[in-house]
């Protein structure tokens, strides 16, 4: 069986893209997205009286002076993940001066995306053999899990266990101990522990088990983070460990065949608690490149793995 395994997309649309055709790219016959399917900010664009269009994005100003012009911006903020609003100065003013009205905004264009990404894995994977599963991430609202649900060729697969063929079972979890930035879905790391043990209860066989859990264990190579200060700026030349304890109690424990993770973008890299092998793939999503993992698993064991880029 070929896994490939992605995730932290963040609203990348050329990510997702990449993420939905790697299926048949690399011939797989499952795809696992491990969590934060969503943006994290929009941009305003402004049309003017004389035609253009002017925006800031990154601290910088332009202007636009044509629909081509225009429309290359706008697939460069797919690209990097971020959401866009086209509207006359009165409008974005009102929509910018007003917290409700830019929450209500914010929350329509992340749920047009997913819309857009669902249907775009309905298509591409309608007919095929290759089942794809995708867990929403802390970052993620709920409002995305419906659409999700609706879809023919994709799987929510958030708190399930998952037979994702005769002897490998997947339980899944988009969940996070708690950040700085007080994201949708969080929980204490007794509340982690205990979603993962209620999932675990429900699994066959542990041994030939993968746990797709979004927090990557705690003081491992995967979860090392860039530090911030107390205004939640980064801090140069400090790390610090920011997984989950309970993520890596419940793996040391049961010892499952692999732990797939994510959460912590600038740790990508594999590691072993004991027979378990443990693989977060990183992610650079705001470039428009997918990095990922391919797995090989061969009579319950993890036969080969490589991390990929492109």
């Amino acid at each position: 069986m070929r896994i490939l395994f992605a995730t932290d997309l963040h609203g990348s649309g050329k990510c997702w893209r990449k993420f939905i055709n790697s299926g048949m790219y690399y011939n797989v016959d499952v795809l696992v997205l491990g969590g934060d399917m969503t943006g994290k900010a929009m941009v305003p664009i402004i049309e003017q009286a004389d035609g253009t269009f002017k925006a800031n994005f990154m601290e910088r100003d332009f202007v636009f002076r044509s629909s081509m012009e225009l429309e290359v911006f706008k697939q460069k903020l797919d690209t990097s993940g971020f959401y866009f609003h086209c509207a006359d100065a009165k409008t974005i003013h009102e929509i910018m001066s007003n917290d409700e009205k830019q929450k209500a905004l914010f929350l329509q264009k992340m749920v047009e995306r997913i819309e857009q990404w669902i249907e775009f894995a309905d298509e591409r994977l309608a007919g095929t053999k290759i089942k794809c599963y995708v867990c929403p991430g802390n970052d993620d609202a709920f409002e995305i899990d419906g659409i999700i649900d609706k879809s023919k060729c994709v799987i929510n697969c958030e708190s399930k266990v998952i037979d994702i063929d005769n002897c490998i079972e997947m339980i899944s979890s988009g969940w996070s101990t708690p950040t700085p930035w007080k994201t949708p879905r969080e929980t204490t790391e007794i509340g982690l522990a205990k979603k993962i043990e209620s999932l675990v209860s429900h699994v066959d066989n542990i041994e030939s088990c993968i746990f797709a859990l979004h927090d990557p264990p705690r003081d491992t190579n995967l979860d090392i983070a860039q530090a911030i200060d107390a205004n939640l700026k980064l801090t140069a030349g400090q790390t610090m460990h920011v997984g989950s304890s309970s993520v890596r109690e419940a793996i040391i424990k049961h010892q499952p065949l692999l732990g797939l993770h994510g959460h912590i973008h600038e740790s990508r890299g594999f590691t072993k608690l004991r027979r378990t092998l443990c693989i977060n793939p990183g992610s650079i999503y705001g470039t428009g490149n997918l990095q990922s993992a391919l797995i090989i698993i061969d009579k319950n064991k993890v036969k080969d793995f490589i991390l990929l880029t492109g």
